[in-house]
């Protein structure tokens, strides 16, 4: 379904079956080196997720791409395996875009998760001024997510994302403002044994 020219929300997208595989995918990722931790931004507060980056570390205090994580542990970041890139390829061609990512933010929202509205403009300029989409894969309880426009202050829409879940965003929907308000609890699939959400951003630099 199209949200916006460029935003489109791709429903019940992964199988049940594709969603279990993933989320133990998820689990093993974050339990391991450079796995889960809980980004601290300028000025020092904490974000209320955690977070792994794979292919490239953002770094939350500079908003840079880099290969260690120098705001936290100084580990070298994780791999994006190929197969996590052909599912991002997969759901952005559903879509009608392409991508080549080589950065995943692996986010892990607990129940009182937020993520307040943001542009996801880090990326090189040629990738973002081409239009290469960003594509979302959601997985657990569904959250409120926030859509805008490309100014902090314009209106903004809440669709409710549930697990298997796919949002695109490229083209003219490219720099969109867009967040995260709220987490349902308890509204996971049973056979995911998971509270909270993981979400699955892939990128191209």
């Amino acid at each position: 379904m199209e949200i916006y020219p460029g935003t489109i929300h791709l429903n019940s997208y992964l199988t049940l079956d594709e969603q279990v595989a993933l989320v133990r995918r998820c689990n093993s990722i974050g339990s391991g080196p450079a796995g889960f931790y809980t980004p601290a931004v300028r000025g020092g507060a904490y974000m209320r997720i955690q977070m792994v980056c794979l292919g490239r570390h953002w770094n939350a205090k500079t908003y840079k791409y880099e290969a260690t994580r120098s705001d936290y542990d100084g580990l070298p970041v994780q791999e994006l395996p190929a197969d996590l890139k052909d599912l991002a390829r997969r759901v952005a061609a559903e879509a009608g875009m392409n991508i080549e990512p080589d950065i995943c933010l692996l986010n892990c929202y607990p129940e009182a998760g937020r993520l307040g509205l943001h542009q996801d403009k880090d990326e090189r300029p040629e990738t973002i001024e081409a239009g290469i989409p960003v594509v979302s894969i959601s997985l657990g309880d569904s959250a409120k997510f926030l859509i805008g426009g490309t100014r902090r202050k314009d209106p903004v829409k809440t669709i409710v994302l549930e697990s298997g879940d796919g949002i695109v965003m490229g083209g003219p929907s490219r720099l969109r403002y867009h967040g995260v308000s709220g987490i349902l609890s308890d509204t996971a699939p049973r056979e995911l044994n998971i509270q909270g959400r993981f979400n699955l951003n892939f990128r191209q630099y």
